[in-house]
């Protein structure tokens, strides 16, 4: 049995995935985007470790809310990073009848053994996936997050070949994610894909500033603005064309 390492939990998620949704964050991630709004889930320790048994019999006390739809998310952190867990948890999950959700920026992936075998695997208990991408350009990826971003796209492109169902998730953040050039790039790689379901455009904020504070660290977006809703409509007139 593998403990998942536990930062918090959601009971009635409503943004995370279709339907109410209970939701899973877990800890630890290797990105270091600038304007993390949970970077107290990058350290992977927790004094937090449950089952999967216990997680899903605690998450079965809301079922009646789910409607069609709902079921469980695994967010974070990075919850590919716990991809034993995640296997214990979703196949139980599938063996209850539940609807399962993973909320990923994909950074953990790799066609490389072992993880893809047992990625391939956890994609058979999955029912969809909720993909971040923070930046199509790979230089301006490293710069906002400390890691290249080829594996990430080579994530979506075999998701896409395997016809997973995924919504895209994309924050835009004035002066690094918000530029016609680079909106346009990320619309033509999605051209590329079969499986997608939808397009979100978060807007930039800057509400996870305090919890920087908190651990000591400078904010890295301190004096960068919300987005306006004339570009947050461009951007997503751009995103979701075709």
């Amino acid at each position: 049995m593998t403990l998942g390492r536990i930062h918090s939990i959601e009971t009635f998620g409503s943004v995370d995935g279709p339907g109410v949704r209970f939701i899973i964050f877990l800890k630890g991630c290797n990105l270091r985007c600038k304007y993390c709004h949970n970077a107290d889930t990058w350290n992977p320790e927790s004094k937090d470790v449950r089952s999967a048994t216990e997680l899903l019999d605690k998450a079965e006390r809301y079922k009646s809310y789910w409607g069609d739809e709902g079921g469980i998310t695994v967010s974070g952190g990075e919850p590919l990073l716990q991809i034993d867990f995640l296997l214990e948890l979703f196949k139980e999950a599938k063996s209850r009848g539940i609807n399962t959700c993973i909320d990923t920026a994909a950074e953990p992936f790799t066609r490389e053994e072992p993880f893809f075998s047992k990625f391939k695997e956890l994609m058979e208990y999955t029912d969809l996936l909720l993909v971040d991408i923070k930046h199509i350009d790979n230089e301006e990826h490293i710069k906002l997050t400390g890691k290249p971003n080829e594996n990430i796209k080579d994530c979506l492109q075999y998701l896409s070949e395997i016809g997973k169902p995924i919504w895209i998730r994309h924050v835009l953040v004035p002066g690094i994610t918000d530029n016609d050039e680079y909106l346009q790039k990320t619309r033509e790689f999605l051209d590329t894909l079969t499986n997608v379901q939808r397009v979100d455009v978060l807007p930039y904020h800057s509400l996870g500033q305090f919890k920087w504070e908190e651990l000591g660290m400078k904010y890295q977006l301190e004096g960068v603005e919300a987005p306006s809703a004339e570009r947050i409509q461009n951007a997503k007139d751009i995103l979701r064309a075709n």
